[in-house]
């Protein structure tokens, strides 16, 4: 991509109830990137307030997007209400068709899916609902990032920081992926290897499990309803 070039218009879902770090994260590698435009869009143009209270302010409204070329899809808890919300779904399928990438963050993915865009397409998840990928006809992959074809995937949360950066070395190549990443000084080291449950103690993953039981029996409701619609 050269100076003269179009922007390349990478484009965000913002909803509530969204964990703002799926979006954040990303937000900050691409917003760094050559000719690049990134936008927020949602319903409205009113704030938007995610899971932990961080309100987000919306670029545009779904009705007045223009095309992306990065559609991009968070997840959250809110998730959960945009598997049968038709506006949304009907907003990511047209964008779909013309976007160079369709991509999605954490739970993400299972809107991807709810609105047919995964069908036999190897994706990840958030390591707490990857398997509900596969009733949407999703291939489930437990890995950061998953790239298949056009569709590129990140898993939970902190994972968002990788897709970007993975992403943006696929575009405009390794050493400005390098210098995104050291002006983020994204050099994590964190005081526990606890990031996965392959890797947390075994008390820990079961009592998050545990505590997330109930929210994870109504996504998987939301999810297998998804599910019944597209058959």
């Amino acid at each position: 991509m050269t100076a003269t070039d179009q922007p390349m218009q990478v484009g965000f879902l913002l909803f509530p109830q969204l964990t703002q770090l799926d979006l954040t994260g990303p937000w900050e590698v691409f917003s760094r990137a050559p000719n690049v435009q990134v936008h927020l869009v949602w319903k409205t143009r009113e704030p938007v307030t995610a899971d932990t209270g961080l309100q987000l302010l919306p670029s545009g409204t779904l009705a007045d997007a223009p095309q992306f070329d990065i559609l991009c899809v968070p997840g959250g808890p809110g998730q959960v209400a945009l598997m049968d919300d038709r506006e949304v779904l009907d907003f990511l399928r047209k964008q779909a068709a013309g976007a160079q990438y369709v991509t999605a963050v954490c739970t993400g993915s299972l809107v991807l899916g709810a609105a047919g865009l995964l069908r036999g397409v190897k994706a990840t998840c958030h390591w707490s609902s990857i398997d509900q990928l596969s009733l949407l006809g999703a291939v489930p992959v437990s890995q950061r990032v998953v790239q298949d074809g056009r569709y590129i995937t990140g898993g939970g949360v902190t994972s968002g920081i990788d897709f970007a950066l993975y992403v943006v070395d696929a575009l405009f190549g390794a050493e400005t992926a390098q210098g995104i990443q050291l002006l983020m000084e994204y050099d994590p080291a964190p005081p526990h290897d606890a990031g996965s449950p392959e890797r947390a103690a075994p008390k820990i993953v079961a009592a998050l499990r545990e505590k997330m039981a109930g929210f994870l029996a109504d996504r998987r409701k939301a999810t297998e309803a998804a599910a019944a619609r597209l058959d």
